[in-house]
């Protein structure tokens, strides 16, 4: 069952009011109902760790903020994460949740699907969450996937009114249908943003093969801009931690400044740099945005709730702001050209590509 599921109308959680005939600690009693009456939750990382400045950061960060407002701790009372090193983590990591009594749990990353769809079937009574893939036919499991081609749509606009050499890259992690997506949806809008100004813009696209390899990603950085790419696009996880470490070395000793667009959350501070002049600038040019962190939240706060889509596939897209671009330092007709790009796809004028050509 696919569904599409927006966050602006996610419910609170309230907590039922307990009167109390007997003298003592109201207060102490009161606290302990309410805390029994929100789930614990687990978050499952791939192997890009917590700290990956992308997408299991993002994730991440909504589980702490949705723990924070129901007065929950991390640990095993309130919230974790399990951290995965490498693919043949994903099952234990998942049973050390289990046994430590989780009763919601999520596998942030299309890698840890098989996983999820194990865990799920041996053990009914837990509440699994997948996110950026889909499990069918398991009650005890609700998928959330992202239009994440729209958003990259959006960064091709942008990148095709911020380019001065006409030629722009794209690097991508594992070649997958998932990021084959943010490829396809940012072709199609350089392509549309170069018609709009009247010139030609070459995509230069190319995978790293691994969303962990920061090393991989930096040459590859490294081989486009000395093709004159000016603008790169990275959809590589934590292999795009390459991409920005490459544009600040160039940007630090070059005149000619290079631009990054940073994914899943906004990464400008990964763009601050000195100039050789020893000037503070930024050459993050914008970013696109998977709100993973409102969706983890949304769906620990439903879990909590009883009101948990277990069997449901969830999309989350631009109507629901769950995916975007930010501002950045977009030009004015950037922004403009940006934002009228998203009001054609929000009508269902413009139907963005999802896989590539």
């Amino acid at each position: 069952m696919k569904i599409t599921k927006g966050l602006k109308m996610t419910a609170a959680i309230t907590s039922a009011m307990v009167l109390l005939t007997a003298c003592g600690s109201n207060k102490d009693t009161k606290a302990d109902e309410n805390k029994e009456q929100v789930a614990t939750a687990a978050l499952i990382t791939d192997t890009n760790g917590v700290d990956d400045r992308s997408f299991n950061q993002s994730a991440w960060e909504g589980m702490v903020k949705w723990g924070k407002e129901n007065d929950l701790k991390k640990g095993n009372d309130g919230y974790q994460y399990f951290q995965s090193s490498n693919e043949s983590d994903y099952i234990p990591n998942i049973d050390q949740a289990v046994n430590a009594g989780f009763e919601t749990i999520f596998g942030i990353g299309f890698k840890l699907k098989d996983a999820v769809a194990e865990e799920a079937k041996n053990n009914s009574d837990k509440k699994f969450v997948m996110i950026d893939e889909t499990i069918e036919d398991l009650d005890n499991v609700a998928s959330a996937t992202f239009q994440s081609n729209e958003a990259a749509y959006m960064a091709g606009i942008a990148a095709s009114y911020t380019t001065k050499t006409n030629v722009v890259g794209f690097i991508g992690g594992v070649q997958v249908g998932l990021i084959e997506a943010f490829d396809a949806g940012f072709q199609q809008g350089v392509t549309d943003g170069a018609k709009q100004l009247n010139k030609k813009v070459k995509v230069v696209s190319q995978y790293v093969g691994a969303f962990d390899a920061p090393d991989k990603g930096r040459t590859i950085a490294q081989g486009m801009y000395e093709q004159k790419a000016d603008v790169i696009y990275g959809a590589a996880g934590a292999s795009g931690n390459g991409l920005f470490q490459e544009a600040k070395s160039l940007n630090e000793t070059n005149d000619e400044k290079v631009w990054v667009i940073g994914v899943d959350r906004d990464q400008t501070k990964e763009g601050d740099y000195q100039t050789k002049e020893g000037k503070k600038d930024n050459f993050t040019l914008t970013s696109t945005l998977k709100e993973v962190g409102a969706v983890v939240k949304d769906l620990a706060e439903k879990a909590s709730a009883d009101k948990f889509p277990g069997g449901k596939h969830l999309v989350y897209g631009l109507e629901d702001d769950a995916v975007g671009l930010t501002d950045g330092n977009l030009t004015d007709d950037a922004k403009k050209a940006v934002k009228d790009a998203r009001q054609k796809i929000n009508d269902g004028d413009i139907k963005v590509a999802e896989k590539l050509k």
